[in-house]
């Protein structure tokens, strides 16, 4: 079979090519594995991508309310979910791989959480043996950290996000195939924006039509939740959300949507010139297009992300513009969760670096701005690309603006 993740997956309907029993039970497997190696004895999540990767329940999410609708909780043999009420009866009706459902308030309000701790966690907490346990959690408001020190004062509470974010850190290969699928969504979204882009049309209505390919082939949200479409001087320094700005001749119009399909995410981004670049445009694409090309192929089994990032940086410092990236990040980690580490280029220092291994998936994301160019002069590229035993596959096809390539 060779390297089972050099491949993309057939073109097929993705029921005869992803087993989800086999997928639930090797991401419990995962998880599991990560919790003993910390030295945990469960693990309490309340991150939506967190609950998700233990459950696979699709929530509604409430905008603003991540981490106070539902979670989840992982022992050696089981997993626990508590849920919204809004979703509790369709969780037990459509979710018979979990055993144990509870229905929970929205953790927010000071005296509903109290009453959630007090008669509906410790509780569970006292029949599994966990009052006394070391337990990681991953997020809690600080409402809900003051009443799980009250009333389980026992319970030796420990970074579970870490745990968690190390067990999702290597995907497995239904996992890699769901991206694919969420991939090829994203850029139908991505096309559908740029076919949108023409003088005296808004950034609003691009973004308009990316959403309505999004939800006609049915994705579940994008991958930021303010789709991200800026034309000319909206790119220079870029303004990360769409407005009423009206695209004009000689403006780049940079689209950054993508897709959230099946649990997983893909993050796709294309800048394109409505009419003829100038010069200058023409530059700063190509050295975004070349230091994008040198981390992709940078991404190899036993190189580190500081390493990717390096390769990167030297092809912007060759044509001039190291100086120029956007304050943020170069790359990403991506899966269950939109963003998520290990991050390629973080310009914080104390950023853990990782020596890359198969299964990994990134969004490389480089972008460079120079402020004072007619039209914009800002670029970003971005795809997907994974991590095989053999180098790196980019899971992107979507082109590159030939105009701007020159």
């Amino acid at each position: 079979m060779g390297d089972r993740w050099a491949r993309g997956p057939f073109a097929v309907d993705y029921e005869q090519r992803v087993d989800f029993a086999a997928l639930r039970a090797g991401r419990l497997a995962r998880a599991r594995e990560a919790m003993a190696a910390a030295g945990l004895e469960a693990l309490l999540v309340w991150k939506d991508e967190n609950v998700r990767y233990l459950t696979s329940l699709r929530p509604q999410l409430l905008a603003g309310k991540s981490g106070l609708l539902n979670g989840a909780l992982l022992t050696g043999h089981e997993v626990v979910l508590f849920v919204s009420g809004g979703d509790c009866d369709r969780a037990r009706a459509t979710m018979p791989w979990v055993q144990d459902v509870r229905p929970i308030p929205i953790l927010e309000e000071a005296g509903l959480v109290g009453y959630f701790v007090d008669h509906i966690l410790r509780p569970v907490f006292q029949a599994r043996g966990l009052l006394r346990a070391r337990v990681g959690t991953d997020l809690a408001s600080f409402v809900l950290h003051e009443a799980l020190r009250e009333k389980m004062p026992e319970v030796r509470w420990a970074d579970g996000d870490r745990v968690m974010q190390r067990a999702r850190r290597v995907k497995l290969p239904d996992e890699v195939a769901l991206i694919e699928e969420a991939v090829a969504m994203a850029e139908a979204v991505t096309q559908a924006a740029l076919d949108a882009v023409r003088p005296g049309v808004r950034e609003v209505e691009v973004a308009a039509e990316a959403l309505r390919t999004l939800y006609r082939l049915g994705g579940e949200y994008a991958h930021v939740t303010t789709p991200f479409v800026a034309s000319g001087e909206h790119m220079s320094p870029p303004t990360r959300l769409a407005t009423d700005k009206l695209v004009r001749h000689g403006d780049l119009v940079f689209v950054d949507i993508g897709c959230m399909w099946n649990g997983y995410f893909a993050d796709v981004g294309r800048t394109v010139v409505c009419g003829e670049p100038s010069a200058e445009q023409r530059r700063v694409y190509r050295a975004v297009y070349e230091a994008n090309r040198a981390g992709l192929e940078a991404l190899r089994p036993g190189a580190t992300n500081r390493e990717v990032a390096d390769r990167i940086r030297a092809e912007a410092r060759r044509h001039g513009l190291e100086q120029h990236f956007l304050t943020l990040f170069i790359g990403h980690g991506i899966g269950v969760g939109s963003n998520e580490p290990p991050y390629v280029g973080e310009v914080f220092p104390d950023a853990e670096e990782v020596v890359l291994e198969p299964g990994m998936v990134f969004a490389m994301e480089p972008l460079i701005w120079v402020p004072d160019v007619p039209g914009g002069g800002g670029v970003r590229l971005e795809d997907m690309v994974l991590v095989t035993e053999s180098g790196s596959r980019v899971m992107s096809r979507l082109p590159y603006d030939a105009a701007l390539l020159g």
